[in-house]
C-alpha cells in the first residue's frame, strides 16, 4: 500500500482528491471544518517537500451544472486559514484556464479547482474527463474517504493515468489501518456494537463480521426484532417483522462461530415517541402495549459494560438508544464511557457510521476514543467486505 511518505513531492505538482463537502450555513460559512483539517497533513507533507498542491472536490449535488450557491469559493478562505498558506481558486477543474493555473502554480503554493460536479462526466466516471483531469498533475494522491466508495472520475478512473505515481493520503490511510485492525489484525476479544433503528441495513455488516468478532452487541431499534422473533413481546416498538427470521438465523450463525450475542434484557419504554413522555424500566420481553423501548435499561448497560471493558478490539456502530432526545440518551453515552474507559486501558477503538459518529461528537467523545471514521457510506461497504472502487484503483498497477 503505496502512502504520501513513499514519495518526495520535490518539484511535483500533487493532484490531491480531498473530500471538501462540508457544511455550510446560509451566508455560506463552513459550520463544520472536520473534514478539510483532516485533509491538511496530506498537503503540508506535500508543499513541506517543496511540491505543490492542487487540490480537487465535489460539493453537494448540482446534477452536472454549474450552480453558484455550490461553488467551492465559497470555503476558499476557510481552506486558507485551515492550511496556512493563501490558497489560489480557478472557475473550473479541466480544460485551458485550469491547466493554466496549475501551469503558473509556484513549489508551496496550493490551487483550489472547481466543483467537480459540475460536469456530469464525473459521477459517470468518464474516462475523457479522467484524462483532462490527470494532466494538472504529476502524482495522484487519494485523500477523500468518505467517496472511496464511488467509482467516480475524480476517484477511480484518473488514477489510470498515474502508472506508479499514486498513492492513498494520509487520511485513506488512517482509515483502511483502522478498519484492517478492526476486521483482521485486531489484538483479541474483538467486540462489534451495532445500534441504529433497523437489523436490514446492518445485515451485511453483521454476516461480514461474525468470523472476525469475539463478542456482537445489538442495541437500539434491532433489539426488537430479535426480541420478538425470540418469542417476546415488544410492545409498540419498531421492529421489522420481515426480518424475524433473518434474526434468528444471525443468532444461528453466530453460535456456529462461537461469538457470544449481548442483546439487552431491559429497556427504558416510553408512552409515546416524545421527550417529554412518561417513562419505566422494564424486561426487554415484556414490554406493554402502548409503550416503546427507547432506550437501554441499568441491567443491560452493567452486562454491556462488562463486555467492553474485557475487550481489546472495539467497533462501534450505531447508538444504542434515540440519543437525539435528551431522555434517551443515557444508554449511547453510557457505551461512549465504556469505550473511553476501555480504549484508555490499551484498547483500540473505532467509530464509524453517521449516526454514531453524531453522538461521538454531540457528547464530545472524539478525542477519548482511537479513530473516528470520515466516511459513513465509505466505512459501511469497507465493513460489508466490499472493495472499495477509490482504494482498488491505488493498489491496481
Amino acid at each position: 500500500m503505496k502512502t504520501i511518505n513513499d514519495f518526495n513531492f520535490k518539484d511535483k505538482k500533487a493532484l490531491i482528491r480531498v473530500d471538501f463537502n462540508v457544511p455550510l450555513d446560509t451566508d455560506f460559512n463552513v459550520t463544520d471544518s472536520n473534514r478539510i483539517e483532516a485533509a491538511k497533513p496530506t498537503i503540508i507533507k506535500v508543499l513541506e517537500d517543496g511540491g505543490s498542491a492542487v487540490l480537487m472536490s465535489h460539493y453537494g449535488r448540482p446534477n452536472g451544472k454549474p450552480n453558484a450557491d455550490m461553488s467551492l469559493g465559497h470555503i476558499l478562505d476557510k481552506v486558507s486559514e485551515i492550511i496556512g498558506v493563501k490558497v489560489k481558486f480557478v472557475s473550473d477543474c479541466i480544460g485551458e484556464e485550469a491547466e493554466k493555473a496549475v501551469a503558473e502554480l509556484k513549489n508551496g503554493e496550493v490551487l483550489l479547482l472547481e466543483n467537480l460536479r459540475f460536469h456530469a462526466e464525473e459521477e459517470k466516471g468518464d474516462r475523457d474527463f479522467a484524462e483532462k483531469l490527470s494532466k494538472l498533475g504529476d502524482i495522484y494522491v487519494n485523500d477523500a474517504f468518505g467517496t472511496a466508495h464511488r467509482a467516480h472520475a475524480s476517484t477511480t478512473v484518473v488514477a489510470q493515468f498515474f502508472k506508479g505515481e499514486k498513492c492513498f493520503g494520509s487520511l485513506m490511510a488512517k482509515e483502511i489501518e483502522a478498519i484492517e485492525k478492526v476486521m483482521r489484525t485486531g489484538e483479541k476479544p474483538v467486540t462489534a456494537i451495532l445500534g441504529g433503528s433497523k437489523v436490514s441495513s446492518k445485515i451485511t455488516i453483521i454476516e461480514n463480521i461474525l468470523s472476525k468478532v469475539d463478542h456482537l452487541i445489538i442495541g437500539g431499534g434491532m433489539t426488537y426484532t430479535f426480541v420478538k422473533a425470540k418469542g417476546g413481546k415488544v410492545g409498540d416498538s419498531i421492529c421489522e417483522d420481515d426480518k424475524m427470521d433473518l434474526a434468528l438465523d444471525i443468532l444461528k450463525q453466530a453460535e456456529a462461530k462461537g461469538v457470544k450475542v449481548h442483546i439487552p434484557v431491559d429497556v427504558l419504554a416510553a408512552d409515546s415517541f416524545s421527550n417529554d413522555a412518561n417513562t419505566k424500566i422494564v424486561d426487554v420481553e415484556t414490554i406493554p402495549e402502548g409503550w416503546q423501548g427507547l432506550d437501554a435499561g441499568p441491567k443491560t448497560l452493567a452486562n454491556f459494560k462488562e463486555v467492553v471493558l474485557n475487550s481489546k478490539t472495539i467497533l462501534w456502530n450505531g447508538p444504542i438508544g434515540v440519543f437525539e432526545m435528551e431522555s434517551f440518551a443515557k444508554g449511547t453515552i453510557a457505551i461512549g464511557n465504556y469505550i473511553d474507559e476501555a480504549t484508555s486501558k490499551g484498547a483500540f477503538s473505532l467509530v464509524g457510521g453517521g449516526d454514531s459518529v453524531a453522538a461521538v461528537k454531540q457528547f464530545g467523545f472524539e478525542q477519548k476514543v482511537s479513530y473516528v471514521s470520515t466516511g459513513g457510506g465509505a466505512m459501511l461497504e469497507s465493513l460489508e467486505g466490499k472493495v472499495l472502487p477509490g482504494i482498488a484503483a491505488i493498489l491496481e498497477d
